[in-house]
């Protein structure tokens, strides 16, 4: 993986950097020794490691405001960090950057039930937002695997879904407004506790941009009132054409899950193993959930096991209690952490349009026997975004390599069958350099033309997102364009 070479010039400037740092916050949230940063030297793509030149830890919005006035001043690279649980190397930093980390920033600000919102910091976790309201019968819906973990910070720069997202929406959905601080160290009000802002909607850029245009710093978020009930039903198949075939018929009937999750055998067994929790031994294993009241249960249920029997399932099962249910998305929940037990592996994050999941996944399958990696699938299948597990040896010389070469024709075929390079863990420096098999130059110029009006220096989060050489060029177009102007104010003055 290229990654830009690190400006000298910042390094040695290095002491005097931290020292204006020091002037702004307390000298435990500024962190410099190499032993200390090497914890902040990969996220969850952990294939690729580099440690930053520093990390800070602001405990405020102000303070985050001052620590970007310093490094736009300095000309310092800045790589926002939630929790560190990017799978696509989304808070990776460069040698020279400093890691800006919102972990302090973890409080619930506001909590109105009447007009369904919470506003907390950024830095609290997903979970702990659900954990702030479920004892009034609220929840926030959306809910990554990681959602233990994972801060709403890179929930809104990844615009992260989970296994719920098939009914309640990613977190675009569910994003009310922020509180964002630009590169320049300004502090704005985007959106808010309404259900829509006027004007252009630039919540709907913030969200998703991979902290390439600010730092999100608060965040206003919609909840919603518990259901009366859920319940999961397991659909076993012997074969994953199978089990895709049925979900594109559940969609196509008009039926409405909360989710429906996809295993296949690797990952059903290393599931199993780990949670022990009663998944039948078959090829393909789907997980169908849907809620309501008792007759609504009942009836969505009757419809969704009819359209499974004409499938011919290997297994069908009702959930039967509450403790069975939390057994269930206990497995599905540790899928990732289960597999990383078995296998040093790769997750990609393709999306597709429900109807090409057959053909998806057959193709797949020709494609791991062809590279010869082995390929689990676990996924949200009810929105067609896949989540295929390259299976590989670390330690084998050229197993990455072969890795990534397969990665790249997975996300290819993603996008050949109607769909997209990623649906909710982003672009990150994975997928960057195949933005061009889904954008063409002009819309990537287009996209680039943002970042220039709200980080014209590009510093923020550098070598994401956008094809390495063109956000190279661009920087230095606009660092030599800043420069020039800088010396025709001072000749004039």
């Amino acid at each position: 993986m290229e990654m830009p070479v690190p400006s000298g010039q910042i390094i040695a400037r290095k002491s005097a950097i931290l020292d204006r740092f020091l002037k702004v916050l307390p000298a435990e949230a500024v962190i410099s020794e190499p032993a200390e940063t090497r914890v902040y030297e990969c996220d969850a793509l952990s294939a690729y490691r580099c440690p930053p030149m520093a990390a800070v830890l602001p405990s405020s919005t102000e303070e985050v405001a001052a620590i970007l006035r310093i490094c736009h001043e300095e000309g310092v690279p800045v790589v926002p960090r939630g929790s560190g649980t990017s799978l696509a190397g989304g808070a990776l930093p460069t040698a020279d950057a400093v890691i800006l980390g919102v972990s302090k920033l973890a409080d619930v600000l506001e909590t109105d039930y009447d007009n369904r919102y919470i506003r907390v910091q950024t830095g609290r976790t997903n979970l702990s937002v659900t954990g702030a309201v479920e004892q009034d019968d609220f929840f926030y819906a959306p809910d990554p695997s990681s959602q233990l973990a994972c801060a709403i910070a890179g929930n809104i720069a990844m615009n992260s879904g989970g296994a719920h997202c098939l009914k309640y929406g990613v977190t675009t959905n569910n994003l009310l407004g922020v509180t964002m601080v630009t590169m320049a160290g300004e502090i704005i009000e985007l959106g808010g506790a309404h259900l829509d802002a006027p004007g252009y909607d630039w919540l709907g850029v913030i969200c998703g941009s991979e902290g390439q245009l600010g730092v999100v710093t608060e965040a206003t978020l919609r909840i919603l009132r518990k259901p009366e009930g859920a319940r999961p039903v397991l659909i076993g198949y012997d074969s994953n054409e199978t089990a895709g075939a049925c979900v594109a018929d559940i969609i196509r009937a008009g039926v409405l899950p909360v989710a429906i999750e996809f295993m296949d055998r690797p990952c059903i067994e290393a599931c199993e193993a780990f949670a022990h929790a009663g998944y039948p031994q078959v090829e393909a294993l789907l997980i169908v959930e849907v809620e309501g009241s008792e007759a609504e249960i009942q009836e969505q249920l009757s419809r969704i096991i009819e359209i499974a029997n004409k499938h011919q399932p290997a297994e069908l099962r009702e959930s039967s209690s509450e403790e069975e249910s939390a057994l269930i998305w206990k497995g599905r929940k540790s899928a990732f952490g289960a597999m990383g037990q078995i296998s040093d592996y790769i997750c990609l994050d393709g999306t597709i349009p429900v109807s090409a999941l057959p053909e998806t996944l057959r193709r797949i399958g020709e494609l791991s026997n062809q590279y010869g990696l082995k390929v689990a699938n676990v996924f949200h299948a009810g929105d067609g975004n896949m989540h295929p597990l390259i299976l590989f040896d670390a330690n084998k010389p050229g197993d990455l390599e072969i890795c990534e070469a397969l990665g790249a024709e997975i996300l290819k075929l993603c996008v050949e069958v109607g769909g997209c390079l990623s649906g909710e863990h982003g672009v990150g420096v994975e997928k960057r350099d195949l933005m061009t098999a889904q954008y063409t130059d002009d819309d990537l110029d287009i996209q680039m033309q943002v970042k220039d009006v709200l980080d014209p220096q590009w510093l923020l989060n550098p070598a994401k997102v956008f094809p390495l050489a063109s956000s190279a060029s661009r920087r230095e177009a606009t660092t030599r364009d800043t420069a020039a102007r800088s010396d025709s104010a001072s000749a004039a003055a």
